[in-house]
């Protein structure tokens, strides 16, 4: 019976606490969530932006393998013709020089064979004429040819280089995540399975921790046991300066009706988010820069479905951890 009395007491002194916090602080907290929205959002666009860059590199790769492939049958086609011409050119000189000996010869006879032999060596002659032309314009399509393929050629080697400078870069990234996994199941080794859960998905890491870890019902107020965890993650960041820090609160979709601080699942979820970066920059060396808090309401449920069950899983704060992009972007910016 005490022990209830004092429950009622402290909530007396939480609801008189609360209904006197000004109005400003309110309009802080909201545009604050705002900022961290519009920064979430930057930062899903700069993600998307990257993977959609690298997917035009490859396409461009294979575009230039394709044209690579192409020039080459044409110049072996032009090679071929070449050939044939050279071959008709040399066939040529033969009968011109069987017709000059002829035209010797029958300059003896009489003159209409002579006539008649003389329009067939300018005809001939002329037929020479053109298959030079044609040989002529032969070797200029080689040469051009031959320097398109050359520059395609160099223009694959470029981009191929720059597509081992963008695999390594994302390998490093990968590789930073696989050790930052890690880092994070040896320090929250406790933890895993109570209520905390670390995966690891599109080159980031998330840690998980239900509301049961966290936080009494309806509260922003970090229990005992949530804290400890807290302070673990944080011995960790203090370890990998160069990791971005996302900390997203989760709700129910159950409505709230409070009239105090906390009206509604938007600002439920924004000030645990807060009382989390607040937790890990209070115990630990972490440059707040790195940290971003935003509340997400109801609205990215891990299960849509309406049972106490489906609830209890959408109750929940995420840690997500992100590796620098920065040398990536320096390879995507360079021409």
């Amino acid at each position: 019976m005490k022990k209830g009395y004092n429950y009622f007491t402290i909530l007396l002194i939480t609801v008189a606490f609360t209904s006197c916090v000004p109005q400003k602080l309110m309009e802080d907290e909201q545009a604050k969530r705002k900022s961290c929205e519009a920064e979430l959002a930057a930062l899903k666009a700069s993600s998307t932006d990257c993977d959609s860059k690298l997917s035009e590199a490859n396409r461009q790769v294979t575009e230039n393998n394709r044209d690579i492939t192409n020039l080459k049958k044409d110049t072996l086609n032009l090679g071929r013709n070449y050939r044939q011409t050279d071959a008709k050119y040399e066939k040529l000189n033969q009968i011109n020089e069987q017709l000059l000996d002829k035209y010797n010869r029958l300059l003896e006879g009489n003159v209409n064979d002579t006539k008649k032999l003389s329009g067939e060596l300018q005809q001939t002659q002329e037929e020479y004429l053109k298959k030079q032309d044609e040989l002529k314009k032969l070797e200029e399509q080689l040469n051009a040819q031959k320097k398109n393929l050359d520059d395609l050629t160099a223009a694959l080697k470029q981009r191929e280089a720059r597509v081992a400078e963008l695999e390594q870069v994302l390998k490093t990234k990968d590789d930073a995540s696989n050790e930052l996994k890690k880092k994070l199941s040896d320090a929250l080794f406790n933890f895993e399975g109570k209520g905390l859960t670390i995966t690891q998905k599109n080159g980031k890491v998330y840690v998980s921790m239900d509301e049961s870890l966290l936080f009494n019902s309806g509260s922003t107020a970090v229990e005992a046991k949530g804290i400890e965890a807290l302070k673990k993650v944080s011995k960790v960041l203090e370890q990998s300066p160069d990791i971005n820090v996302l900390i997203e609160g989760h709700t129910d979709d159950v409505k709230m009706t409070g009239k105090g601080e906390i009206k509604d699942n938007w600002d439920l979820s924004v000030l645990r988010a807060t009382s989390i970066v607040k937790i890990i920059t209070a115990n630990s060396t972490v440059d707040p820069k790195r940290l971003t808090a935003a509340g997400c309401g109801e609205y990215f449920p891990i299960d849509p479905a309406k049972t106490p069950e489906a609830r209890k899983k959408n109750r929940r704060t995420e840690i997500i951890l992100t590796p620098k992009l920065d040398e990536l972007f320096k390879v995507l910016e360079t021409k």
